[in-house]
């Protein structure tokens, strides 16, 4: 059986946008989250699209995945512009956050006894058993994997996507938390706190480590978020490395 090159050179055509529009959209999401665009920036797919020397194609389809994670808002008349930080929002995902590891703490101490501890062995081995690490970056990663996976292990499906949802939709502010040594540690020693408490089946004193952790995380972020606003809108260069104009 023979195949048309020229339907595999369709196949790659379309597939170049695509993969286009992907390294777009990650560009644009890491520089909302670096605060190279600040909320509340307006721009068109006109100008992002001169500026990244590529047609408006890929540029809207990076757009428009990015304004349904709630990082962007479109005006069809004046163009795009990064969603205005509503700390009210960020407030009641924390709080649908916590109401979800509450419950999946309460099912997981719930278990028979050693059960909790086997399904939650490879969390105690990093966080217990190996030595801490002190990469922010790192530690950020494995600290959303920590509180997913606390809620995955219940076995209920639709507990886990809301909390997926929830944990892509605060990426943006909680991943700061981990931008100072010290929120590190804690880090560490509250999730040791949480997994022994677990394990112990003290359902409890596993709910309100987990909820005080939960909430100075919160207030941590907040003021961090606000004093890197603060400082970004005081710096006026000209033109950003990537091109946008503060």
């Amino acid at each position: 059986m023979q195949f048309s090159p020229f339907g595999a050179d369709k196949t790659r055509q379309k597939s170049r946008p695509t993969v286009l529009a992907e390294k777009i959209y990650q560009q644009l999401k890491q520089d909302i989250f670096d605060f190279r665009l600040l909320p509340g920036d307006r721009f068109t797919e006109s100008e992002l699209a001169q500026r990244m020397s590529v047609s408006r194609t890929p540029v809207r389809q990076a757009l428009f995945r990015l304004e349904t994670e709630g990082y962007v808002d479109v005006y069809f008349r004046s163009g795009w512009q990064v969603r205005p930080f509503d700390f009210a929002y960020f407030e009641d995902l924390y709080d649908l956050r916590t109401v979800l590891e509450r419950e999946a703490i309460r099912r997981l101490c719930e278990l028979p006894s050693g059960l909790g501890a086997e399904k939650l062995r490879f969390l105690k081995q990093f966080w217990i058993d190996e030595p801490p690490l002190n990469d922010g970056a790192t530690v950020s990663r494995h600290d959303e994997e920590f509180h997913m996976v606390l809620v995955a292990t219940t076995g209920n499906h639709e507990m886990a996507r809301v909390h997926r949802d929830v944990t892509e939709k605060i990426r943006i502010i909680r991943r700061l938390d981990f931008t100072k040594q010290a929120r590190i540690a804690t880090t560490y020693q509250e999730h040791s706190a949480i997994l022994l408490a677990i394990f112990q089946q003290h359902t409890v004193d596993a709910q309100r480590i987990l909820s005080e952790h939960i909430a100075s995380s919160k207030a941590e972020v907040r003021n961090i978020t606000l004093h890197l606003l603060q400082q970004a809108r005081r710096q006026t260069p000209p033109t950003t490395p990537n091109g946008y104009a503060d």
